[in-house]
Parts: C-alpha cells; sequence; structure tokens
C-alpha cells in the first residue's frame, strides 16, 4: 500500500510540474526589442495585446496565423518550424521571433500586454478626418481580415511585385492590404496603387471560384471584361515611401466599391509606372 501511493505521489509530482512549465506570461510590449515565443505543433499560442492589431507578416507559411480585435492567434503547421513575426498596432510595429518549443511543457501558452492606464488629464478631441475619408483605425475595427491566397502565384526574380495580403470589408467599404517588393537594381518609389473594377468580367469558370484569391499572371490575362471601372480611393498609406533593392514595404489602400450581387468582384490593383514597366495584381473576391 505503501508503494502504490508513493507511485501515485511521483505520478501527480511529474504531471504538476509539466502544467507548470507550460508558460502564459504578461509583459509589456516594447518595438525596440524581439519577443521569443516557443509553440508547439497541434497548439495554438495566444497573444493578446492592449490595442487593436491593424495587420500581422509571418516570414514563412510554416505557421497559421490569425487574429481578432487585439487578439493574435498561432498555430504552427510544420514541426520544428522557426520563423519571425511581425504585428501592428496604432502605437507601431511589435517583433516575434516563433520557434519550436521541444515539449509541450515549455511552450508559450499566451502572452498578456497589461492594459494601458488611462491619462490623468482628459485628452484633446481629434480633428474629423476630411470628408470622403476614413480614419485606419477604423479599417482596423473591422471584424476579422480575410487573408488572400496566393498558392498558384509564382513570384518573379526581377522588377516590383505586389502582392495582396489581406482584405477588410465593412459594407461598400474595402481595404485592401498589400506589399511591394523591390527585385530591380534601383531604389522604388511607391506611390498608392489605383484600384479598377473588372465590369462584367468573363473567363474560365474555376477561375471565380478562387474567392479571396491573388491570380497569376497567366490566370489574370485569361479574365476579360468589358471595362475597367476606377474606384474611388477613401484611404491610403504606405509604411516606407521608397524601397531599397531587395527590400519591400506594406501599405493599405481604401476603395469605395459598387453595389454587387452574389458573383464573384475582379479588382486589378495598378502601381504608376514611374518610368518603368507596370505592375498589377488581380483579385477575386
Amino acid at each position: 500500500m505503501k508503494k502504490q501511493a508513493l507511485f501515485a505521489s511521483i505520478v501527480l509530482v511529474v504531471a504538476v510540474g509539466s502544467v507548470m512549465g507550460q508558460k502564459i506570461e504578461t509583459q509589456a510590449s516594447n518595438g525596440a526589442a524581439i519577443t521569443r515565443v516557443q509553440t508547439a505543433l497541434n497548439h495554438l499560442t495566444v497573444i493578446q495585446l492592449s490595442e487593436p492589431v491593424l495587420w500581422v507578416a509571418a516570414g514563412s507559411q510554416a505557421f497559421k496565423v490569425e487574429w481578432r480585435e487585439n487578439k493574435v492567434f498561432i498555430e504552427p503547421t510544420e514541426p520544428n518550424a522557426s520563423t519571425n513575426l511581425f504585428i501592428w498596432t496604432k502605437s507601431g510595429r511589435l517583433n516575434y521571433e516563433l520557434e519550436p518549443a521541444g515539449e509541450v511543457a515549455q511552450m508559450h501558452f499566451a502572452i498578456d500586454e497589461p492594459p494601458i492606464d488611462p491619462p490623468a488629464s482628459k485628452a484633446p478631441v481629434a480633428a474629423a478626418d476630411p470628408p470622403g475619408r476614413q480614419s485606419v483605425d477604423e479599417s482596423a475595427a473591422l471584424l476579422g481580415g480575410r487573408p488572400v491566397r496566393m498558392s498558384a502565384y509564382k513570384p518573379g526574380r526581377n522588377g516590383i511585385q505586389l502582392w495582396i495580403k489581406d482584405l477588410f470589408q465593412r459594407d461598400d467599404r474595402l481595404f485592401i492590404r498589400y506589399a511591394v517588393e523591390n527585385w530591380s537594381s534601383q531604389a522604388y518609389e511607391v506611390a498608392t496603387p489605383r484600384v479598377f473594377l473588372l465590369e462584367a468580367p468573363h473567363g474560365p469558370y474555376p477561375i471565380f471560384l478562387r474567392r479571396n484569391s491573388q491570380l497569376s499572371d497567366g490566370e489574370a490575362r485569361r479574365i476579360k471584361s468589358n471595362k475597367q471601372v476606377p474606384l474611388e480611393v477613401i484611404h491610403e498609406e504606405v509604411r516606407t515611401a521608397q524601397v531599397k533593392p531587395g527590400e519591400e514595404t506594406v501599405g493599405v489602400v481604401g476603395v469605395k466599391l459598387p453595389t454587387a450581387g452574389e458573383d464573384a468582384i475582379v479588382l486589378r490593383l495598378v502601381l504608376p509606372e514611374g518610368g518603368r514597366r507596370q505592375t498589377m495584381a488581380t483579385l477575386v473576391f
């Protein structure tokens, strides 16, 4: 009986030790530092911030990254995967390094940021946005962004590449987060993309089933339309106006959509030429 009790005690101690090894941390965010996050396969890690998340970017598709309001959910899809992760909020950018924990007992279950203390004095009322413009905070308040798939898109390794990352929609307003990569030998000045609606698009039917997808150049050429209708831009923002060779930047462009039915909508984003070949991205959503 004593041996059985001793064995049960050992099992209990091991079990408690494993649970205690799993980490739930509370730490203030620091945009000048890199926070290391240990993850485990088939397990979810949550980063909870004190303000809404505007967007996120991970360096590898070996991680599934989603966000809702002020929470970011991270799940590795491959064993022993590691990459970097960036999270943008109104206050700036946060930097993370995602690493395999080795054992589930050593992973981060959650990293919580303490709430921001309210200011002692009443803050001045911010000036209203000019007519026809929407604040980026409003776009961040949209209930969940839709990631854009690019599995069929094969990037080139020269010139300028335009990627569509996420979509945020509220009523007739669509906010598009995009990235510009510079694979040329010269610095590139990023201007706001022009957004066109392809009127009455037609082409191979399977293409229109690929909602929330950026088409390859070959697929885009197979879609025909009556004409391209320019859409009204209601918001524009880019992180860095100039992109050096081998670097990239991200931006957001918001447009007002016309009334549409349930059929797929095809949009085309075009970067101003600026003395070089025109760069485009075609989106089905």
